[in-house]
């Protein structure tokens, strides 16, 4: 297995590195929504996804494969490759240089493989299950924070936009802001996972999110050694993934503890209110 899973390494980093090529060509290039006003797709986003679908499928024809555009319903215990073809794309139309092609491979339903390129940085960000987490071929740890009130903490505010996280997130908010050094949201999802695993970060949360916004990142801090779990402190569920991402599992269990504080208070504050309507 292990020999088959370099196999696939191999052949897909090439790909990879050449979609990230793809989006530094970009130009005049039209932005259609895909249902919210904040989920965005270009051209690019479909450019890229051809250059992976068609190359692993003509490599790998009984392989799955699941993505931002066509979707994912389920994981079998068939090797699956899960591909954001670019992830963080509102930064990607503004010029914002927070943006990468991402793809991990699932067999058996375990994150397998992940590799993460920002072409705008050359930043490669590559990890193989068992075999440690790597930046352009060095390899990469998390920095060890375990105090919440020196962590520097990412937290996706944008998604709070969505009417179902408005309140999770404000109460959270509320809470950790008196506690942490600092927030960032820096709008790419697997690049945030990626700057925990490299220690730029000490943790990042994010709710509302699709496999292909963790499937290459959350093994990425696993192999650096750092710790995910579900957001609600449950263990981190691919196909449903709300993550909470630390540098250690003692800094996990300060926000976890924070935040059922938070949870607690909003659904009281919930409760109360329903108690009045008549």
């Amino acid at each position: 297995m292990c020999d088959q899973i370099q196999e696939y390494f191999d052949y897909v980093l090439p790909l990879v590195k050449r979609s990230g090529e793809e989006l530094l060509t970009a130009e005049n290039y039209e932005v259609e929504t895909k249902g919210f006003v904040y989920d965005l797709v270009t051209i690019y986003d479909r450019k890229i996804e051809e250059i992976l679908i068609k190359k692993i499928k003509e490599k790998w024809p009984t392989h799955k494969q699941g993505n931002e555009i066509n979707g994912i319903n389920k994981l079998t215990d068939d090797p699956t490759w899960i591909i954001d073809p670019i992830d963080g794309t509102a930064n990607f139309v503004r010029n914002l240089k927070i943006t990468c092609v991402s793809i991990g491979l699932v067999i058996k339903k375990e994150q397998t493989l992940g590799i993460v390129y920002n072409p705008f940085l050359n930043e490669l960000y590559t990890a193989i299950k068992g075999r440690g987490a790597f930046l352009n071929g060095q390899r990469i740890t998390t920095n060890g924070q375990n105090d919440i009130a020196k962590s520097i903490f990412n937290y996706e505010l944008s998604l709070a936009r969505r009417p179902k996280h408005y309140e999770l997130y404000m109460y959270r908010l509320k809470h950790l802001m008196k506690v942490i050094m600092g927030f960032r949201s820096l709008g790419c999802a697997v690049l945030g996972l990626c700057y925990v695993a490299d220690g730029r970060l000490d943790a990042y949360q994010c709710d509302g999110l699709y496999p292909w916004d963790a499937a290459a990142g959350v093994l990425i801090v696993r192999e650096a050694g750092g710790y995910v779990c579900d957001s609600r402190g449950k263990e981190f569920n691919l196909m449903d993934p709300n993550f909470l991402a630390t540098s250690t599992k003692t800094l996990s269990d300060q926000f976890m503890a924070i935040e059922r504080k938070a949870d607690e208070e909003r659904v009281n504050a919930r409760n109360v209110k329903s108690e009045f309507v008549p």
